[in-house]
């Protein structure tokens, strides 16, 4: 889904697709790792969470700029955000005095209200943004020195990699043996090298629907509505229709988020509490906390669109150029119509294309596989008929993207 994202902005970067998440601590050491190899040990990294909002783009840069002449020198550097007002859900860094980049001398875990309200009121603490820039040398040896476990899972993880192009896929066994850890734990609390720059950038982490709501621009309503949406009598709420109509009446301050797999219903101030729902799932081993209806694979994506004993209808969305793996099933035949693109089949040995509105039939047991030869999205209908419909029916011959003998 990235790729495609940044495809479409006429961007190719590199790409080191992590075998599993192992927090920040390792996914910044296999980018140095391979920014050491490819470019040099004094490039500049930033590390840069995805979900996070900045509102005003100059002030960000020109905190960037106060801290690149820090990094290029040795130091491990990160952005502070200036408070305003306390904020029990973030931690803390207290900084030294000065002005621009400045030692760091303390993290601080989360803090009660009215710490919290110390810090802000004494000019000295930002809250962790998780933001960080320093070359990739510095970051490394520091790694080495200080959790030199993960250090040597992600060196040995990049040497077994596997390259498509510009994507990296670091080895999956080695990789999946580190331990999860945090730049913060594993690097920054330690290190005599840290520094800070405060950040006035309009940010927030967006970590709940609420700040979603804040970071939002609002209708006269005071209202962040997306989608097919019917308001009435409503006001400073975020409502949020993805695939139907949603209509709503005399709400205030609440969340309202529709998905194809779910809807959950909140007011505004327990916008948090959709972490209880989440665990509440998981006890009872439902599927929503494991998959949604539309699942990403390195080929594109399927939707689920209709499940029932006996069949299932998908809609397979394969990206340009993309290719799934050579496969067949023991329990279920396949019916494939292309709605859109140019799709090139293989059948047992068959190899045919179809355009739109032209079909293949695939039978239990046969080898097959989709390819998109052409510069479009293909887009496939897919019809599974058998007694058992489940992923892990699927016996994976050949496969560019490593995953022969998966059902991932």
């Amino acid at each position: 889904m990235v790729q495609a994202q940044l495809q479409a902005l006429g961007v190719d970067p590199a790409m080191i697709l992590e075998p599993a998440g192992r927090n920040t601590a390792p996914a910044a050491a296999l980018a140095a790792l391979v920014v050491s190899q490819t470019q040099s040990k004094d490039s500049l990294l930033l590390v840069l969470p995805s979900d996070h909002v900045v509102q005003d783009a100059a002030r960000f840069l020109e905190a960037l700029r106060a801290g690149l002449p820090a990094a290029a020198a040795g130091a491990l550097v990160t952005f502070g955000i200036v408070p305003d007002r306390p904020e029990t859900g973030y931690g803390y860094i207290r900084g030294a005095v000065g002005e621009g980049a400045r030692a760091v001398e303390e993290f601080v875990e989360k803090p009660d209200l009215a710490t919290a309200g110390e810090y802000v009121a004494s000019g000295r603490y930002f809250w962790n943004s998780g933001m960080f820039l320093f070359t990739a040398g510095r970051y490394l040896e520091e790694l080495r020195q200080q959790a030199p476990d993960i250090f040597d899972a992600c060196e040995r993880a990049i040497a077994k990699a596997r390259h498509e192009g510009l994507v990296v896929h670091p080895d999956r066994e080695t990789f999946l043996g580190c331990r999860a850890e945090s730049i913060d734990y594993a690097i920054m609390e330690g290190t005599s090298r840290g520094m800070v720059v405060p950040m006035r950038a309009g940010w927030s982490d967006v970590g709940t629907w609420g700040a979603l709501l804040d970071a939002t621009a609002r209708d006269a309503g005071a209202n962040a509505i997306t989608g097919d949406v019917v308001a009435i009598d409503c006001r400073d709420s975020l409502i949020r229709a993805e695939s139907r109509l949603v209509a709503v009446v005399g709400l205030d301050g609440c969340i309202v988020v529709e998905t194809k797999d779910a809807v959950l219903v909140a007011p505004k101030n327990r916008s948090q509490d959709v972490k209880a729902v989440v665990d509440h799932l998981a006890a009872q081993k439902r599927p929503e906390t494991v998959h949604g209806r539309e699942v990403f694979r390195p080929w594109g994506s399927y939707d689920s669109l209709e499940s029932r004993p006996g069949f299932q209808v998908k809609r397979l969305a394969v990206l340009p150029g993309a290719v799934l793996s050579l496969q067949l099933h023991n329990r279920r035949a396949e019916h494939w119509v292309v709605v859109s693109g140019r799709a090139r089949i293989t059948r047992n040995d068959e190899v045919f294309e179809l355009s739109r509105n032209e079909h293949a039939f695939i039978p239990l047991g046969a080898r097959h596989r989709i390819e998109n030869p052409g510069d479009e999205l293909l887009q496939i209908i897919e019809v599974q008929i058998g007694d058992y419909l489940g992923e892990d029916d699927i016996v994976r011959l050949e496969d560019k993207y490593g995953r022969q003998g998966r059902t991932d």
